[in-house]
C-alpha cells in the first residue's frame, strides 16, 4: 500500500477520536448542569390565614365564629383590610356586616363595623354625601322594584303659577340624576330580589342634591325613575309640559328652548324646537317663512295678536 493510503488512514483515526472526546466532554457538562438545576432548591410560595365567610351574610347580621372560617392565602396577595385570625377579629369586640358577602368571600374592614358599634347607615355613606328620605308610594317607587343599591333619577311634578293656559299648568323636571339608594323603608339589605312596596326611599346624595330634594318636597311631587344597572351617564332632560304628552314630537336633535313672552299684563311660556338641516340639498334650497306660534288668542288692546316664530329661540318676538 502507499505511503498515501497510511496517511489519509491515520489522519481518519485521529479526527475521529478528537470527536468522540469532544462530544463526551460536551455531553458531561450537559449532565452536570441538568443535575445541578435539579437539585438546586425551588423557591415555594408562602401562605397566611385570613377569615372569609362561611355562609352568605346579609346587611347587619352579627358575626360570630359560627359564620367565620380561616382560609390559607398567598402572602403577597393579601386582599387590603382582611383579618388573619377569627379569634382576635372578635377579641375586640362584636362586629356587623355592612356590605353584603356571599360565601368564600373574605371579611374586609369596609365591609363590616367597627369593634362594639352597630350597623348605622350612616356608615355606608361616601365620603362627602348625605342620605335623603323620599316619600313615595306604589306608582312612584316603581311598584316596589327599587332597591337598596339600584340607581335612579328623581323627577318633580309640579304646578306652574305663571301659567296663563292650561296646557302650561302643569311641569315635569329631572331635578336629581344617578342617585344610589341607601335603604328601601327601613331595609339597607342590597342582597334583597322581591319587589316590596315601600312609603320611603332614602338616597345616597351630595349637599346640593340634598337641598334640591327638600325644596322639591315641598313644591310638588317626587317621582323616581329606575335606571339600567350599570347606567351612570348624565343626560340633558329638558322640561316637560301638559302640551308636549299630545305632540309626541321631538326636533330630530332632541334640542329644544323655552321663551317667556310678555306683553302688558299678559306673560306666557313657550317651547321652540331648534333644529338644523342634515343635507345639503335642503341647505341650498330657501327656506320657507317659519310657522308662527300664536301666545294668545285674544288681541291685547292697543296692537295685533303677538306672537314667536319657530326660529326665535333668543327670545325675540
Amino acid at each position: 500500500m502507499s505511503v498515501r493510503v497510511f496517511l489519509m488512514l491515520g489522519l481518519a483515526v485521529l479526527f475521529g477520536s478528537v470527536a468522540v472526546v469532544a462530544g463526551n466532554i460536551w455531553l458531561n457538562r450537559q449532565a452536570a448542569l441538568h443535575a445541578g438545576n435539579a437539585a438546586a432548591p425551588q423557591e415555594l410560595p408562602t401562605f397566611e390565614t385570613i377569615i372569609v365567610a362561611s355562609e352568605p351574610l346579609r346587611f347587619g347580621t352579627v358575626l360570630s365564629k359560627d359564620v367565620l372560617q380561616e382560609v390559607p392565602w398567598p402572602s403577597e396577595a393579601l386582599p387590603e383590610g382582611a383579618f388573619p385570625t377569627v379569634d382576635g377579629f372578635l377579641a375586640e369586640g362584636q362586629r356587623v356586616v355592612l356590605r353584603p358577602m356571599d360565601a368564600n368571600e373574605p371579611v374586609l374592614a369596609g365591609k363590616v363595623t367597627g369593634a362594639g358599634d352597630h350597623a348605622a347607615l350612616s356608615r355606608v355613606i361616601e365620603e362627602g354625601n348625605r342620605a335623603v328620605t323620599v316619600r313615595v308610594d306604589d306608582v312612584a317607587g316603581v311598584a316596589g322594584f327599587v332597591v337598596p343599591g339600584d340607581r335612579v333619577d328623581v323627577v318633580l311634578t309640579r304646578d306652574n303659577p305663571e301659567a296663563s293656559r292650561a296646557n302650561d299648568e302643569s311641569l315635569a323636571d329631572v331635578i336629581l340624576q344617578n342617585a344610589r339608594v341607601l335603604s328601601i323603608d327601613q331595609s339597607a339589605d342590597e342582597t334583597q330580589e322581591e319587589p316590596i312596596v315601600v312609603d320611603a326611599v332614602t338616597l345616597e346624595v351630595n349637599t346640593a342634591g340634598a337641598q334640591k330634594l327638600a325644596l322639591a318636597a315641598s313644591i310638588g311631587d317626587l317621582s323616581l325613575v329606575l335606571r339600567r344597572a350599570g347606567d351612570i351617564a348624565q343626560s340633558a332632560a329638558d322640561t316637560i309640559t301638559v302640551a308636549d304628552l299630545a305632540s309626541g314630537e321631538t326636533s330630530p336633535d332632541g334640542a329644544t328652548a323655552i321663551v317667556w313672552v310678555s306683553r302688558q299684563t299678559e306673560r306666557r311660556m313657550v317651547r321652540v324646537p331648534t333644529t338644523r338641516r342634515e343635507n345639503a340639498a335642503a341647505q341650498e334650497t330657501p327656506e320657507e317663512a317659519p310657522a308662527a306660534i300664536p301666545l294668545s288668542e285674544k288681541t291685547p288692546a292697543g296692537g295685533e295678536p303677538v306672537v314667536l316664530s319657530r326660529n326665535a329661540a333668543d327670545g325675540s318676538r
